[in-house]
């Protein structure tokens, strides 16, 4: 189909798409590569935990969100990449069997300064299951043309193969989150994009052309192959639980392990640089504050900024995080 352009769309539009079933191997399958706690992998398991039953990641719900939008509101067509996004609110548990389909409304439209023919639209996102709930909201703003515009030139770009990097062996004691210290860095460890991977994640879930072909994205403005924004996502929740399953076993063997609960959402998520095939990014993350929870006694909530630079040291992904954390042993 016609690339999309800035004329397609007008303040006030409400635009919608077919729903897609969430099964519950597609939960596991996706946790399992991303997202692998206990209460997205095994029933079971989940029964224990504070999620209480299995249910989908976060970041699973948003990149099937990412998948609808492509699908629905785009018409299978792509934009010309978003700088992130600014709010993201997990409402309700996706479970296995729910349908979701999309409601993504149209706020604002504005032209850019500084290239001619280039715009910005704004909009809010939200995901609905068939139980007439919201699951996700999310607001953000992506970049498009105006029709007949001349096309951005080509970034030069190397694309490589990932060299592969031993996976760190260093530990920490994880401590409660009432005992943790404000400003305490971790340093998550290295996550390579290949380009099978890059292609894999796409076709799930980000099926727009540069995230698909190498050839196609060489003609556009980004130069190369690179990785959805929300593959990026996913995989610093990759490196942050590989990270902290090494803590888990250090501190388990010299004390009690505080839980981790979900993430009601996040905020400020920038994808600053693409990641390209070949590229390996390095994650960590700094704890900016921390309170205790009203709600759930004996739990607290975690206010943390996570990063991701490139091998050659340039910043390429942030974002401020909030989630659920055990507060202090129990009594």
């Amino acid at each position: 189909m016609p690339d999309l352009a800035l004329e397609d769309f007008s303040v006030g539009d409400v635009l919608t798409g077919e729903p897609v079933t969430v099964t519950r191997d597609a939960i596991v399958t996706f946790a399992k590569a991303f997202d692998f706690q206990p209460f997205h992998t095994d029933e079971a398991a989940a029964g224990a935990t504070f999620a209480g039953r299995l249910i989908a990641s976060g970041w699973h719900t948003a990149s099937l969100g990412m998948r609808l939008l492509q699908a629905g509101p785009f018409r299978g067509g792509s934009s010309l990449g978003a700088p992130g996004i600014d709010e993201l609110r997990w409402l309700a548990p996706v479970l296995p069997g729910d349908s979701l389909c999309v409601r993504l409304t149209i706020t604002s439209l504005r032209d850019s300064a500084s290239k001619p023919g280039l715009g910005f639209v704004g909009t809010t996102l939200a995901l609905e299951n068939g139980r007439g709930e919201t699951v996700m909201t999310q607001r953000f703003t992506f970049m498009l043309a105006r029709r007949g515009t001349d096309p951005l030139p080509p970034r030069p770009v190397t694309i490589g193969a990932p060299q592969p990097l031993p996976e760190p062996d260093d530990a920490e004691i994880l401590p409660f989150l009432g005992q943790a210290e404000i400003g305490l860095t971790r340093q998550l460890g290295p996550y390579s994009f290949d380009a099978e991977a890059i292609v894999a994640f796409a076709r799930a879930y980000d099926p727009q052309a540069f995230h698909l072909d190498d050839a196609a994205a060489r003609r556009t403005h980004f130069g190369g192959l690179c990785a959805s924004g929300w593959h990026t996502a996913s995989a610093y929740m990759n490196r942050l639980l590989t990270t902290r399953a090494r803590d888990r076993a250090f501190t388990a063997a010299r004390g009690p392990v505080p839980e981790m609960g979900p993430s009601p959402g996040f905020s400020n998520m920038r994808w600053i640089r693409p990641v390209y095939a070949g590229d390996t990014i390095r994650f960590a993350t700094r704890l900016t504050d921390k309170r205790a929870s009203a709600s759930r006694p004996g739990w607290g909530l975690a206010f943390a900024r996570n990063t991701g630079v490139n091998q050659s040291d340039e910043p390429v992904f942030a974002f401020d995080s909030t989630v659920f954390m055990q507060w202090g042993p129990a009594a």
